[in-house]
């Protein structure tokens, strides 16, 4: 038995509203893990790598807004995360440090509950969203991203993916639309004009919000034009359960998939 458990975090600013640990610890119990995860509220993301070492972490997620600054200073990066330039995994590998992204896998679990998807409408150009174009894009499933403003779409251009601002938007039919923005988080904004969005949403046959825990504007909209919705509980589940083989070097069954929704839930 040994005298301390393996210490995993999530390092993010802000990180005290995270309900991560409670998913992962959930998770190691379940499992008999000898593992503690813990919230680490870092200010400065260059600083990762020394805070990582230095408090000797077997392995950490990342959130906001530290995913390109973790993605920089891994030792080696690993998958789809090369492609996306963000990264929500560390794992120490003999003092070295291996990232992976889980964001883009976990999306697109989350949405097999949808049945077959053809054409998507991503809304938002930052980290998730470039996650979930290229996952998208992987697996062969054809991808718009519509953005504010042009300045970030450079990304998803350089990768073959149609893009647009409002100003230039065309429309098609899409089967699903993806916010990936933080509207409706902590506010009740949509994440583009009404005008844009109603006329897709009544064409779209799904919709889906990164948020998690709420009904945002965005889903109530679709709702109202006859969408099937879905939060964002299912991908934050799933990145986190991918994180976990990571962590525990194991696959795990239903029972601990189960047993992190109910941590994730509170319950």
């Amino acid at each position: 038995m040994s005298q301390t458990k393996e210490k995993f975090v999530i390092f993010g600013n802000p990180v005290a509203h995270s309900k991560s640990p409670q998913m992962q610890n959930a998770g190691f119990e379940a499992l008999d893990y000898d593992g503690v995860y813990e919230k680490h509220h870092l200010e400065d993301g260059t600083t990762i790598k020394t805070a990582f070492l230095e408090n000797s972490y077997e392995g950490a997620n990342i959130t906001v807004p530290h995913k390109e600054f973790a993605y920089k200073n891994a030792d080696e990066v690993r998958g789809l995360a090369n492609k996306i330039q963000a990264v929500n995994t560390y794992i120490n590998e003999n003092g070295k440090i291996i990232a992976y992204n889980t964001d883009a896998p976990g999306f697109l679990k989350a949405i097999e509950s949808f049945g077959e998807v053809k054409n998507v409408l991503l809304l938002g150009a930052g980290g998730t969203a470039k996650a979930i174009a290229l996952a998208l894009q992987e697996k062969g499933i054809k991808v718009t991203v519509l953005n504010r403003s042009a300045g970030k779409l450079e990304f998803f251009k350089n990768e073959g993916i149609t893009s647009y601002s409002w100003d230039d938007f065309k429309a098609e039919n899409y089967d699903l639309v993806v916010n990936s923005t933080s509207a409706g988080l902590k506010d009740e904004y949509l994440p583009c004009d009404k005008e844009i969005l109603e006329p897709i949403l009544e064409k779209a046959s799904f919709a889906f919000d990164c948020v998690y825990g709420k009904i945002t504007p965005f889903l109530a909209l679709a709702k109202q034009n006859n969408c099937e919705i879905k939060d964002g509980e299912d991908m934050l589940l799933f990145q986190g359960v991918l994180a976990f083989e990571y962590f525990t070097k194991q696959n795990v069954g239903e029972d601990i998939v189960e047993a992190m929704r109910k941590g994730l839930k509170g319950e």
